[in-house]
């Protein structure tokens, strides 16, 4: 692959400078100032990006992502199905090379200084392969040992998280055997095991039962709590209103709004803002009528 393009143009994006576009939703005026893609990264940031662009056979479907997530914040990511939230946090992660930007975790540059800037992170990934050929505690054990952890930590902290996470009944049953639910929650806890300063989350409680997900969300908010930073991708408006207090959202590869949760709902609610920017919502009258008795 070729490295990112640093010297590519790029313009500001965020709530009040889009590039000119007459396809894209209108922004959200006076939410917050938006970053520019040559803005210094702030130090009080867990995770900051500059100017993320990506191009799929031809065709850009990020146009210059740029916002700071500040540390201890819970911060959710929201948008449509096919906006650029997964391929956006991909390249944040180090998970997907960008054509042009810059990602930077706690100060290290995700592309320059790998190493460094995944080591201060945990991810959960959408979709991402593991080894699941292993059992729960065997895949943990290899996690831990291949980011340097002392093998008796590891152990320790996964007998922990498999209590935690409702899994330490399941020590003979392969991954690949896990229900959807039960993979979501190993997955977590691989990303967790190292006591990262940074979580980055796509739809954690996807697929998971009610009771393991109030237990997410008890874990995820003393990590916040602890000093911890999350950053949570997800559909659900309520989860995203119930636990982050700050919010981004993300249309059409553009970031459309960014900023504290009150700023971007406006004293009215996370989902009619959401539809504002977004559109739809709407069904013609009578183009349905034949399911009505």
């Amino acid at each position: 692959m070729q490295a990112p393009d640093h010297t590519a143009p790029q313009a500001p994006v965020g709530p009040t400078a889009l590039a000119p576009d007459a396809a894209a939703p209108a922004p959200v005026t006076g939410v917050a100032a938006p970053v520019a893609h040559d803005a210094a990264v702030p130090e009080n940031t867990a995770l900051s990006i500059r100017g993320l662009r990506k191009s799929f056979d031809r065709t850009e479907v990020v146009h210059g992502i740029s916002l700071d997530v500040p540390r201890g914040s819970f911060y959710g990511i929201v948008g449509p199905n096919g906006a650029g939230k997964t391929t956006t946090l991909s390249m944040a992660t180090g998970l997907l090379r960008p054509d042009a930007g810059t990602a930077h975790v706690l100060g290290a540059d995700m592309w320059q200084d790998p190493h460094t800037a995944k080591a201060r992170l945990g991810v959960l990934a959408d979709g991402l392969r593991t080894f699941d050929r292993l059992t729960g505690p065997e895949l943990l054990t290899y996690v831990g040992l291949l980011r340097g952890m002392e093998a008796d930590v590891v152990e320790e902290r996964s007998a922990s998280l498999l209590a935690a996470l409702d899994l330490d009944g399941e020590d003979g049953k392969l991954v690949v055997d896990y229900s959807a639910g039960m993979t979501k929650k190993i997955l977590l806890a691989s990303a967790l095991l190292h006591a990262p300063r940074l979580l980055v989350l796509d739809e954690p409680l996807e697929a998971v039962d009610p009771v393991s997900a109030q237990v997410i969300r008890t874990i995820l908010t003393a990590y916040v709590d602890g000093g911890g930073t999350v950053v949570l991708s997800s559909h659900a408006m309520e989860l995203v209103e119930g636990l982050c207090s700050h919010v981004a959202i993300i249309a059409e590869g553009r970031l459309m709004a960014d900023g504290t949760l009150d700023e971007v709902r406006r004293g009215g609610s996370l989902v009619q803002t959401f539809i504002d920017l977004v559109g739809g919502g709407n069904v013609a009258e009578g183009s349905l009528s034949w399911l009505e008795s």
